[in-house]
Formats: C-alpha cells, structure tokens, sequence
C-alpha cells in the first residue's frame, strides 16, 4: 500500500508539474501579447516644431508621432528620454500602408537603427539611419548640428555637418498614394532581426499621458498641436513644453465614411513577432476579424497609384431596397390548428 500510495504521490506530483508548466506559457504568450492597430485613413502631417534642450547627458531624442485613439488620431510629442541601457539606440516608429488600410509599426531599442518608413522625423532622423549621436565607452556623444544641447551642462559634444539626400517635406506615413516610397536596405533589415528592447516605462507613460490631454487631438489642433515637444517624457508643465510652430501641411479631417480603427489582442507565433518578421516582407490583407498591430509589422510596399484610393476607405453598402407591401390576408383567415 505505501508503494502504491508513493507511486500516486509522484504520478499527481508530475502531472500538477505539467500543468503549471502550460500555464506558464499561457502566462508569457500573453505578457508578449501586442494590440494590433489599423486605420483606413493615414495620419495628418508633421508638424513643425522645435527641439527642446536637452536635459542632461545620457538622454537620447525621441521624435514626435501620431498616434491612434478612440477618439482619433492624437499627436505624442517629440521628448528626451533616457536609453534602457548604453549601447542602444531608438528606432522611431512609423504609419506604413498594406493590407488595404495603414498599420502602425512599433518603435524599439537596438544596437543600430533600423528601418522607420524612410520618414524625415528631423533632428537626426532624416528618413536613414540617425546622425544625431553615438556610443563610445559607455557615453553618448551629440552632434550639435542637428541637436539642441547645452555645452554647459553636456560635455560630450561634436559638430557634424549632415547632408539630407532624401527629400524634407513633413509626410508622416510610408506608402500608400502621398507617403514615403522608401523601401529598407539590407543593413535595416538585418537591423530588424536583431534583438530588440521595447519602449520604457517612461515612454509608455509618455503616450499615455498624451492619449489623455485633448489639446493633442488633431481634430482639436488641426495639426498643430500646442505640446508638439517635452524635455522630458510626460512632463506637460509649462516650462517644459515646446509648442508647433505651424502644421505640417493644411489638416483635413477624414470623411464622415471613415471607420474607427480595428484592434484586437494578438499573440505572437513564430514568424510574426516584431523580432522575427523581416522589415522588407509584405503585409498580407488581414481578415474581417483581424486588423493589423502596434507590435512591429513588415513594411508596406507602396502600392500602384492607380489602385489606391488616398485617405478613404470603402464607401458604405448601398441602402437595402424598401420591403414590399405584405400580401392583403384573405377575407375568411383560417385558424391555425
């Protein structure tokens, strides 16, 4: 009886073992989990705006987006913010067409700068690459040509004139009929199969803090958003913000026919994770159920000009034609038995 008895106590041991191993998978397939975002219409244009100065040494530059809420689309200002670690460096996030709608392609932290659209976030970010700054020996070095830095109080400085081959205008998406044709380079696509940091906490409570301030919606700024940059991230007090100068390009709201974006909670599998996807694939049209993420998806390539529509989506179904008149019922109904 005790053999048997010990038996049953490892047996049960083992299987409660099985279980908790599944769940804990379950439980980190979750935690990577992203939420997948589309919009049928592209994001207004950037708005031009100053640098703010920046705080201290080891804080890095982080340009300004759209973003997309429930109640449209809100801009997140530009903002210093401090590396996760040295040696990394911010690959900007970006709007990239494909699908049949525009996906947002989450921004990370590397080793080298990967592939943001080909879009002329400015200060270093001119649509390649970034030449606002670089690592030696633990420290970060800034260029003083594109980024606003007090030698005062920032010792690690160098002055590097930066010739911009692609052209400047303020265009805040790639692909798509009016968005940025660029298409990523090897080195970018190796950049994108490197491993990757996800944004701070810090700049997590950036967007949000932005997600939540009105002033920052474009239908209430017109693109021109009046906290276009912080020096610090979530720091919307006065003596911190910069405000637009002026919108990118005059705002046009979207038609009254423009869906809200399509989100849903996505797990990860292998080939699909923001690490494993390759910055050059295409992105296949996603089903009724499914619209796209915030987790990094392939790049856009743009698409035929004569096959897109610019900023509409799929005009509503044609009104049902009206019922017919019911048949007049019979002198004598009959009761139904």
């Amino acid at each position: 009886m005790g053999k048997g008895r010990g038996i049953m106590h490892i047996t049960r041991s083992i299987r409660w073992f099985s279980v908790a191993l599944v769940m804990l998978a379950l439980l980190s397939a979750v935690a990577n989990a992203g939420v997948f975002i589309s919009v049928n219409f592209g994001p207004p244009a950037l708005p031009v705006y100053e640098q703010p100065v920046c705080p201290a040494p080891g804080y890095m530059w982080a340009p300004g987006y759209w973003a997309y809420g429930p109640d449209g689309y809100f801009w997140v200002p530009g903002t210093w913010v401090m590396a996760p670690q040295p040696g990394l460096l911010w690959t900007p996030g970006y709007w990239g067409w494909g699908g049949g709608a525009y996906f947002w392609h989450e921004g990370y932290w590397g080793p080298t700068i990967g592939f943001y659209g080909g879009i002329n976030y400015g200060y270093g970010y001119g649509g390649r690459g970034y030449e606002g700054g670089y690592w030696r020996g633990g420290q970060f070095y800034y260029n003083q040509s594109v980024n606003n830095v007090n030698v005062t109080n920032v010792h690690n400085t160098y002055n590097t004139t930066v010739i911009n081959n692609t052209t400047v205008n303020n265009v805040s998406y790639n692909g798509g009929t009016g968005g940025t044709t660029a298409t990523p380079t090897a080195q970018e696509k190796t950049a994108a199969q490197q491993p990757h940091v996800a944004p701070t906490a810090m700049q997590t409570q950036h967007v949000q803090a932005a997600s939540t301030n009105r002033q920052l919606l474009a239908s209430v700024n017109n693109g021109k958003p009046a906290i276009a940059a912080t020096a610090k991230p979530a720091d919307f007090s006065a003596h911190s913000v910069v405000a637009a100068k002026s919108a990118g390009a005059p705002y046009k709201a979207p038609s009254n026919t423009a869906g809200a974006a399509h989100t849903s909670n996505f797990v990860p599998r292998p080939g699909n994770t923001p690490n494993a996807v390759s910055a050059g694939s295409s992105v296949p049209r996603p089903p009724s159920t499914y619209h796209a993420t915030n987790a990094t998806m392939p790049a856009a390539t743009a698409p035929h000009p004569a096959t897109v529509t610019p900023h509409t989506v799929t005009p509503p179904h044609p009104p049902a034609p009206a019922p017919k008149a019911p048949p007049k019922p019979p002198a004598h109904p009959q009761e139904h038995k």
